[in-house]
């Protein structure tokens, strides 16, 4: 019945609305910050600007991984996204596109994007991105999301892929600065996701998702926030201990790291929803603009 009902409403939309439910299925406001470190790691790896086949290849198969995986996710939870404030004006509880097509589109986007990145980039960077879906549904979404508190720090895993698959587009290989990008991001988004889930907890309550705020309580996420905010801090000033970047780096990295660490203090010291925002949105720049300076400083 319900299925039906979602036909129906699914027939009804214009092109353009179509269109935009299947572009909403692949969460682009959080695909878009993977593309840019996707660039920007592709700019540090080739000291310089890589071919734009390479690029434009490997944003648009990056784009298509990152959507495929994000698809089949609102396919699977398609139960709890009608149940949380966040999530229910998605396409899939907002009845405009059907659980069916959700998944063909998903799972045409994963093979597309392999093929394309085989073909025009290379076969590790293809196989990276593949293996980044395959992580992101069958590890976070089918298995720790809802069984662990400790599901977005393991699934954190295929978040942080895109340095691997940027790195390895331009050189074929993954070297020690590639895996040090990648601790990055996976240091990061415990912090900044954990941030989120203070905000949105009673949705994590209603839909029973074992989040740490409603495993743990807020006390302890908080804690565990300036804890990874420390460990984070700590992996950036590998990257220049490590010679991979230097002086220039040096300076951005002690400058957001320690606002960061400042913001995550103060969110466990006071415990007040509005540091858990400001956090939250400065995480956001924080990676943008801490990759955008790494891509500088490997150019001077």
């Amino acid at each position: 019945m319900q299925q039906a009902a979602t036909g129906v409403i699914e027939s009804r939309l214009t092109l353009t609305q179509t269109v935009r439910a299947y572009v909403n299925l692949m969460k682009p406001h959080v695909t878009t910050l993977l593309l840019a470190v996707t660039a920007l790691t592709m700019v540090m790896a080739q000291r310089g600007m890589p071919s734009p086949v390479v690029l434009a290849a490997t944003l648009i198969g990056g784009l298509m991984a990152a959507g495929s995986a994000n698809a089949i996710n609102c396919y699977m939870d398609r139960d709890i996204d009608q149940i949380m404030g966040r999530t229910m004006r998605r396409s899939l509880p907002a009845g405009k596109v059907s659980p069916r097509h959700a998944l063909v589109f998903g799972l045409i986007l994963a093979v597309v994007s392999f093929t394309e990145m085989t073909i025009l980039v290379n076969t590790l960077a293809a196989s990276l991105a593949l293996f980044g879906i395959l992580f992101y549904v069958f590890v976070y979404t089918l298995w720790l999301k809802r069984t662990t508190p400790q599901n977005i720090v393991i699934g954190g895993a295929a978040g942080a892929m895109p340095p691997l698959v940027g790195w390895a587009a331009v050189t074929d290989s993954i070297t020690l600065p590639a895996f040090l990008l990648f601790a990055v991001i996976f240091f990061w988004t415990p912090p900044h996701f954990w941030a989120l889930s203070l905000l949105i907890k009673r949705d994590y309550e209603r839909a029973n998702i074992p989040m740490l705020p409603v495993v743990m309580g807020e006390r302890e996420t908080r804690k565990q926030i300036f804890l990874y905010s420390l460990w984070l801090f700590g992996v950036t000033l590998l990257l220049f201990a490590s010679g991979s970047m230097g002086y220039l780096y040096l300076g951005a990295a002690l400058g957001l790291g320690g606002a960061l660490i400042y913001l995550a203090f103060r969110l466990m010291r006071d415990g007040a929803n509005p540091w858990a925002n400001r956090l939250f949105w400065f995480s956001n720049s924080y990676l943008a603009v801490l990759f955008a300076i790494m891509a500088l400083d490997r150019l001077l």
